[in-house]
């Protein structure tokens, strides 16, 4: 038995009409925080930007908001407050201020290093030499100081020169 669709059953029931999709990632966020029901006090305790700050982003008042990575993660945490898809508000996000991803920083590595001085990786060898002389000096200063104070042995001086340091 096949029952006739809603539509057939009730044909004076009003059909509501499609909301149309708000344009723009600020007017999206507004209309989610909306439909949650919360206050812009609600947003800005949770995700610990100010009210101005979430109202320029709603207004999309790019000049008072920060650039790039600190902007991109505003927006995946007020989308994930929101309960959203956080990388279609990004894809807005990059649609209306540009890519606001990582960017790779290129490394150029100077003429003057030999093969030698490259890791496998193409990175530039940091011998420790540097660290392993002031540690050496800083023992030694130690050393002379310990015999000085007389905190040393005599028998473990094997020097006469180092005998004479001793008070």
């Amino acid at each position: 038995m096949i029952q006739p669709l809603r539509s057939e059953a009730e044909p004076d029931v009003p059909v509501p009409e499609p909301v149309p999709a708000p344009k723009g990632l600020g007017a999206t966020l507004k209309s989610l925080r909306e439909a949650n029901q919360f206050t812009l006090g609600d947003v800005s305790a949770r995700l610990k930007f100010s009210a101005r700050q979430i109202e320029a982003l709603e207004a999309e008042r790019w000049d008072e908001l920060p650039r790039g990575a600190p902007l991109r993660g505003f927006v995946k945490n007020y989308g994930r407050y929101l309960g959203t898809d956080v990388d279609v508000l990004v894809t807005l996000l990059d649609s209306q201020v540009g890519s606001t991803g990582a960017r790779p920083i290129p490394m150029s590595v100077p003429a003057s290093l030999g093969a030698a001085d490259l890791s496998v990786q193409g990175e530039p060898v940091h011998r420790p030499w540097g660290w392993l002389i002031i540690i050496l000096i800083l023992l030694i200063v130690v050393g002379f100081y310990a015999v000085e104070r007389g905190w040393v042995p005599d028998t473990w001086l094997v020097f006469d020169w180092l005998k004479s340091l001793k008070k």
